[in-house]
């Protein structure tokens, strides 16, 4: 089952579509980060502000230098020990769309554990995978995927069908700026 999801789920990505999955916190809307077509499609279904930038996911932290100019060696420790799923929004991106970098050059990546979903699509795309919480601009973030706009649900090209039963409550990581200098603040604990 999760072989086929994966394999489902990689080939709309790869032909542009944007995809409702389950992450390592609540479920996402992504697409493949390199592809600003798809990631405006987001924008649109959300209805949200260009200027709010989105995540994108990365299967492992040994990619952070693939997509960040300058990693502070302690984002390597802060990934490691976070006990509870991390968004680090570091300065320098690249390689990556320009829909998805913020005005001031900085992206958010979060580094997706004991998820063999994210992991696996990741790993097949070979590009990071674009994350954001799966409900309309402005309304609250699912907990589970039964709280999930039908909007939503009927705009994306297609619905991961896994952990769609779960009532598990989830939710969104903990997202810190971290400086090249190393100095950081939470921007949500």
């Amino acid at each position: 089952m999760l072989r086929d999801e994966v394999a489902k789920a990689f080939k709309i990505v790869q032909e542009g579509g944007i995809i409702l999955y389950p992450t390592d916190t609540i479920w996402g809307i992504g697409c493949d980060a390199t592809n600003t077509e798809a990631i405006q499609k987001i924008y649109r279904l959300k209805q949200r502000d260009e200027a709010k930038s989105m995540i994108i996911l990365l299967d492992t932290e040994n990619k952070l230098e693939s997509y960040i100019s300058e990693v502070n060696p302690l984002a390597f420790e802060l990934i490691e020990y976070a006990e509870n799923p991390l968004t680090l929004v570091m300065p320098g991106a690249k390689n990556i769309s320009p829909a998805l970098i913020a005005a001031d050059g900085s992206v958010g990546i979060r580094v997706v554990k004991d998820t063999p979903f994210c992991q696996q699509l990741i790993q097949r795309l070979r590009k990071p995978l674009v994350s954001t919480s799966a409900n309309i601009s402005g309304k609250p973030s699912p907990q589970h995927f039964s709280q999930i706009d039908q909007e939503i649900i009927d705009g994306v090209d297609y619905v991961v069908d896994l952990e769609q039963h779960s009532k598990e409550i989830k939710t969104p990581s903990t997202i810190m700026r971290l400086a090249p200098d190393g100095r950081f603040e939470f921007l949500r604990r």
